[in-house]
């Protein structure tokens, strides 16, 4: 046995062969791409002798999806995971680089995850009209907690309690920067904050932080070369997260105001990215995503909770017109804006946030982007790509010698019709085939 031989023994070498490839940016003219180990070391070429071959005639294969806007959970994970979706963006929530180490410790077939930590807000500002103002944990925790051994439950809990009590009261520039420091010092990827007053939620007079504190924020986490993304539901918010200097928008205006181009215009100028989440417009405009739902890739995959959520809307502002979704998005791709793929998907399933699931909803959200008026290949890129470039991932996103060999095989082809991207035959994840 060869040196070359013997080595490959070592680790699994797999050679998809016969697919059609998209390699997060276009269709390539390579049919075959070789995995060893957790790494992608040929696109094209000599197929090695020793490869185990999987036969993808027909299909085509992509980079793992990345939904760039989540609040998750293990079983949001592991959900996401069997829908091709190999990296979640959490926008608020506990699985910073301290929560991965507590809560996925021996915890497999799940997504990777990275996370702003706790988003800045003010006392009783968004996201406190969706949650229990108790001061218990949310049963979305208690949940979590039952799937656990023992001493993960405890190890949780600790971390749970901690996070919650070094997160300071932000009222002042002081206590924002005092709260990036505790969320960078968790091991926060990025940093968030929210500017809603609540009226598209449904809950108008919600306290807002001022342009001076949240202000104060951005500079900071920008000290810790944090990138910044603002939770924004309106034209003049997001106005107001540009002036503040954020590197993203966390969602898409919802409104379409006389003074839009000049937002548009703004955004451009910032070099911002914006994460429409163009599924949570339209469930907040009462829509829900019952063909989604019906959809027999969708509920063989789904527990029948997630898919009676899919069946719900958010439903708090249904006088609003998704059409100007569709126009807003538009103008800011035409004009050069990264536009990324991300769903606003929630933890667990919760009545009141209804037409959004872990995994399904991205494939929704490529739909909804075609539905607007991008071509499939310029969805798939926004859910590939752009966000692996945008989040500075850059070992994923794209089919490339020495990618991580995060790689969805789907039947069909996605970059002519876009629906295809559920017809999913296979996943690769970190190398290792999931399903």
């Amino acid at each position: 046995m060869n040196q070359e031989v013997q080595s490959s023994t070592l680790e699994k070498v797999t050679a998809i062969t016969n697919a059609r490839i998209f390699d997060g940016e276009k269709v390539i003219e390579s049919r075959s791409v070789v995995i060893k180990g957790d790494t992608i070391i040929a696109v094209g070429g000599e197929i090695p002798a020793y490869a185990m071959i999987v036969d993808a005639e027909g299909a085509t294969l992509l980079p793992g999806l990345i939904d760039a806007h989540v609040h998750t959970s293990i079983g949001g994970l592991r959900d996401a995971l069997l829908f091709g979706v190999t990296t979640e963006l959490e926008m608020n929530g506990d699985f910073t680089e301290r929560g991965r180490a507590i809560q996925l410790k021996n915890v497999g077939d799940v997504a990777d995850v990275r996370s702003a930590g706790t988003a800045i807000t003010a006392p009783g500002g968004h996201p406190d009209e969706l949650l229990p103002d108790d001061g218990e944990i949310p049963d979305f925790i208690l949940k979590e907690l039952e799937k656990l051994s023992e001493e993960d439950r405890e190890a949780m809990l600790a971390a749970y309690a901690h996070d919650h009590e070094e997160i300071p009261q932000v009222t002042s520039v002081e206590e924002a920067i005092k709260h990036v420091h505790a969320q960078v010092g968790n091991g926060a990827d990025y940093i968030k904050i929210m500017i809603e007053e609540g009226t598209v939620m449904g809950a108008p007079g919600l306290p807002v932080l001022s342009d001076e504190i949240l202000k104060a924020a951005v500079d900071e986490a920008h000290k810790f070369d944090k990138l910044v993304i603002a939770h924004v539901l309106t034209a003049r918010s997001s106005q107001t997260a540009i002036d503040l200097g954020v590197d993203g928008l966390g969602h898409l205006f919802i409104d379409r105001p006389a003074y839009t181009p000049e937002v548009v215009q703004a955004i451009v100028d910032s070099g911002a990215f914006v994460t429409p989440c163009l599924v949570l417009n339209s469930s907040i405009l009462g829509n829900p995503a019952a063909e989604l739902a019906n959809d027999p890739r969708v509920h063989s995959k789904l527990s029948t909770d997630w898919i009676d959520i899919l069946n719900a809307s958010f439903n708090t502002f249904p006088q609003g017109h998704m059409e100007n979704s569709f126009k807003n998005v538009m103008d800011l791709h035409r004009a050069g804006v990264d536009i990324l793929v991300g769903t606003d998907v929630a933890p667990v399933p919760v009545p009141n946030l209804g037409g959004l699931a872990h995994g399904a909803s991205v494939h929704h959200e490529l739909q909804l982007l075609v539905m607007a008026g991008f071509t499939p290949i310029e969805a798939l890129q926004s859910a590939t790509s752009k966000p692996a470039r945008r989040f500075q991932l850059h070992d994923r996103g794209r089919i490339a010698v020495g990618a991580r060999a995060d790689l969805v095989l789907v039947d069909g082809d996605p970059t002519t019709n876009i629906s295809d991207s559920l017809s999913i035959k296979a996943v690769w994840f970190e190398g290792e085939q999931k399903r």
